[in-house]
């Protein structure tokens, strides 16, 4: 694809692709969509998806584990109020995907036909990834010599690094959708990823440090020095800040939350309970809230699936449905929730983009795609400089998340001590503890300075895992229970 492409031809690249190979056109789709009509049924759609992915990974100065694989094959799914049925199959045919529609439309037991479905070719406005080149095509060996440079220079940086692990994982997966209210849709998802983690040592102590870096765009990005080795060196001073971290005090406390991937815990805490699913069976704690403040003034919170060469952004959902800009939370007031097409219809609101499924192997469900606080006023140093006492939380590593009462428990994986408004020393340990409602009315300060993360997000919801981004400025929240280990 030329980077000039626009999002239709990549659409249209995709249709030829499913037609040449596997003799998927616009009339066996209509042929197939009235096959699971054959019962009155609301709505029907049949997802194709050819995906190849590579992997290659290195421990120990070699190349350990590399491997290809390729999923491929058709989901089928009938809707009839709010029941649906699906059905799937590893071989894309029309044949395949006819008995899948057959099995899918079972959910209904009224009598009766459907019209006729007619398709119509859908584009965006424009291709968020174009590509010269897949990833997938460029040779192992290229990647393999990354990986050793990688060795390399991550072990030339400190004498206390004693163990490099880095892969590389590129991804080329084609997409066609067509569905009963007559869209038909494709789409070309390149993704590719860079991890670095680093084991550094100190006598008996021993750390690890990571870094990773991904999204939407060629591999001639990852293997650019300037990003690998900012990565490496990365990796490696996270790796020697946790030798040196003290154990984290306990107790309520004023904590600054770092730009960039800290934005994981509004994804986890607040985004979540605003997908339409848990809204819709009145689930999450922000169900029935629309027009309420259930955030501080100056805090809004978006979902924007059209930001370029973005791990979470996509040109079509799994649904058809362009990607959107969606704000959720506008000045501390709910405005809106993300839906698939199934929740919209039943809620009467109409689809934002975030119809996504993990695989063919999945019906699609509301997920997010890049969520991230806008930035505010506040310079970032006066934001720290007003914390007499507290504590700086620059990444998290994991984190549980009780959608319905919005419960979270998160750990950091780099903290600092505020001590008289300047950064402290290094804290392991620290772990935050709140309610995600609430903790949006506890923000006291917004930074001007919102960085997005990084491209490592994977998103896991009823076993699916789809890529997703977070972002967030420098953010102070006033009275968050911290938990620790001093003592």
């Amino acid at each position: 694809m030329s980077s000039a492409q626009t999002a239709e031809g990549a659409s249209q690249e995709a249709l030829s692709f499913f037609r040449k190979r596997f003799g998927v056109d616009e009339s066996s789709l209509e042929a197939t969509l009235g096959t699971a009509l054959e019962r009155r049924v609301d709505y029907a759609d049949v997802y194709f998806e050819y995906t190849t992915q590579d992997s290659v990974s290195l421990e120990e100065g070699i190349v350990k584990n590399g491997s290809r694989h390729l999923d491929q094959g058709v989901g089928v799914r009938a809707q009839s109020g709010e029941r649906q049925g699906y059905a799937h199959s590893d071989e894309i045919s029309i044949d395949s995907a006819r008995l899948a529609a057959g099995t899918a439309r079972a959910i209904s037991d009224q009598g009766g036909t459907n019209s006729p479905v007619a398709l119509q070719g859908q584009g965006g406005p424009k291709d968020l990834y174009p590509l010269e080149q897949s990833p997938t095509d460029v040779p192992i060996e290229t990647k393999v010599a990354l990986l050793d440079e990688i060795d390399r220079y991550a072990r030339g940086l400190d004498p206390c690094v004693k163990q490099v692990m880095a892969s590389v994982i590129t991804q080329h997966k084609q997409i066609l959708v067509a569905s009963s209210d007559g869209t038909l849709a494709a789409d070309i998802q390149p993704l590719v990823r860079l991890n670095v983690q680093v084991i550094a040592a100190d006598g008996n102590k021993r750390e690890i440090g990571y870094e990773g870096m991904g999204g939407r765009y060629s591999l001639d990005r990852l293997m650019d020095p300037e990003n690998w080795q900012r990565l490496a060196r990365e990796a490696v001073r996270v790796a020697k800040l946790n030798l040196d971290s003290v154990p984290c005090p306990a107790g309520s406390m004023n904590v600054v939350l770092g730009p960039g991937w800290p934005g994981i815990l509004l994804h986890e805490a607040i985004g979540h309970g605003l997908e339409g699913d848990f809204n819709r069976k009145k689930t999450s704690a922000f169900s029935d809230r629309l027009g309420e403040r259930v955030a501080a003034e100056g805090v809004t919170v978006v979902d924007d699936g059209t930001l370029p060469e973005r791990r979470g952004s996509i040109n079509i959902d799994d649904e058809g449905t362009p990607s959107q800009h969606n704000v959720l939370i506008e000045n501390g007031v709910l405005v809106g929730y993300l839906h698939d097409r199934l929740n919209a219809g039943l809620m009467g609101a109409a689809p934002t983009g975030n119809g996504r499924r993990e695989s063919y192997a999945h019906m699609p469900l509301p997920r997010m795609t890049n969520t991230f606080m806008l930035p505010g006023q506040d310079d970032p140093g006066d934001i720290l400089r007003s914390v007499d006492r507290g504590l700086y939380a620059v990444s998290f590593g994991g984190g549980q998340v009780d959608i319905t009462s919005g419960k979270f428990v998160f750990s950091a994986s780099e903290a600092y001590l505020i001590e008289d408004g300047k950064i402290g020393a290094p804290v392991k340990g620290a772990t935050l503890i709140g309610n995600g409602p609430d903790v949006l009315t506890r923000v006291n300060r917004i930074g001007n300075d919102l960085e997005l993360d990084r491209g490592v997000g994977t998103c896991g919801k009823d076993g699916q895992g789809v890529p997703v981004g977070v972002g967030l400025p420098t953010i102070r929240i006033d009275d968050l229970t911290v938990g620790g280990t001093e003592g």
